[in-house]
């Protein structure tokens, strides 16, 4: 599904979204009002311009629209591998973009993002997946690692991380898989206004209520042990 038939489904009353050399953002009209909309295309490799580009248009919302719901729009196929990036601190950029929709967050912005294609590894981490909920067309690719990239790394053979993946999703690709992990909320057949009002509602109340992910993951019987790790941790006597 192209962009455009993906923006006219989701805001039907009109839309304002301009796109620049793959980061979109523009502004939107929903049933609850205005919101800001924000994202890539064309399963962009986010490098360090499209990153302050997107952190520069959170903060120009919740400085200049208090409150304004943020839509994330997300197909990318993760962050942008080369030296040069590398040398202008991408890793950098990519953790003041997540800062800022935490800013966002704690100055009350509800978010939700959509997997319309593509979402991989820190593209995805650093900013989809900082929404206070996520979503995933039917057809979308959500991974962190490739399975063999992922052997190579942890130097676990392929063939054991396949085993694995077949009965755990930490180790699986899919949406459905970030679904049982509680990482994504629900997967869409297909996008539409009526599913986006659903989402802002529900993320107004995650907003409010703090992230319930790790809840979720447990609920579902993908994440086993991190609520409890979590928990232990905030209860630490080291905390107090």
């Amino acid at each position: 599904m192209s962009l455009n038939d993906i923006l006219a489904a989701l805001f039907p009353a009109g839309h304002a979204v301009a796109v620049d050399r793959q980061v979109l953002t523009g502004t939107a009209e929903t049933a609850s009002g205005t919101v800001a909309v924000l994202g890539t295309t064309d399963a962009a490799a986010i490098d360090h311009r499209m990153a302050l580009a997107l952190a520069s248009f959170v903060l120009d919302t919740v400085d200049r629209h208090p409150g304004r719901p943020l839509v994330f729009l997300v197909d990318t196929s993760g962050q942008a591998l080369s030296r040069g990036q590398e040398l202008l601190c991408l890793n950098g950029s990519l953790a003041h973009l997540a800062r800022c929709v935490d800013l966002s967050r704690r100055q009350g912005h509800p978010s939700v993002a959509l997997v319309t294609a593509n979402a991989v590894s820190g593209g995805f981490l650093s900013f989809g997946l900082m929404a206070d909920q996520a979503y995933a067309l039917a057809d979308a690719q959500v991974r962190v690692m490739d399975l063999r990239a992922m052997a190579r790394v942890t130097k676990i053979a392929h063939e054991r991380l396949v085993e694995l993946a077949g009965t755990s999703p930490i180790f699986a690709p899919g949406a459905d898989s970030y679904v049982r992990m509680g990482a994504i909320a629900a997967i869409w057949p297909a996008p539409s206004a009526e599913r986006l009002a659903g989402a802002l509602a529900d993320a107004a109340t995650a907003c409010a209520a703090g992230d319930q992910r790790q809840a979720d993951g447990l609920a579902r019987g993908g994440r086993q042990l991190a609520a409890g790790i979590a928990a232990a941790v905030r209860n630490s006597p080291a905390r107090a």
